[in-house]
């Protein structure tokens, strides 16, 4: 069972599927915003986090990464 190359239905959908995905959501989007607006009055947590996410963008992840041992990050 091959699982790499190309398979039908993968990848990313068309230019003009993206489009026309947008015209049918388009009618919905004063209720969304609605929704967001009332979420955020009412002080919901998770519409808040949603609109500070897109407003201001999600802060950069930070790792800590500890080394316990004296290992040589280059081996001749």
């Amino acid at each position: 069972m091959a699982h790499g190359g190309k398979r039908p239905g993968a990848g990313r959908k068309s230019k003009s599927e993206e489009i026309n995905l947008i015209e049918k959501l388009s009618p919905l989007e004063d209720a969304a915003y609605n929704a967001l607006k009332s979420g955020v009055e009412k002080g919901d947590f998770k519409y808040v986090q949603l609109f500070y996410n897109y407003y201001a963008g999600k802060p950069k992840e930070t790792k800590d990464i500890t080394i316990n041992e004296d290992t040589p990050l280059f081996i001749d």
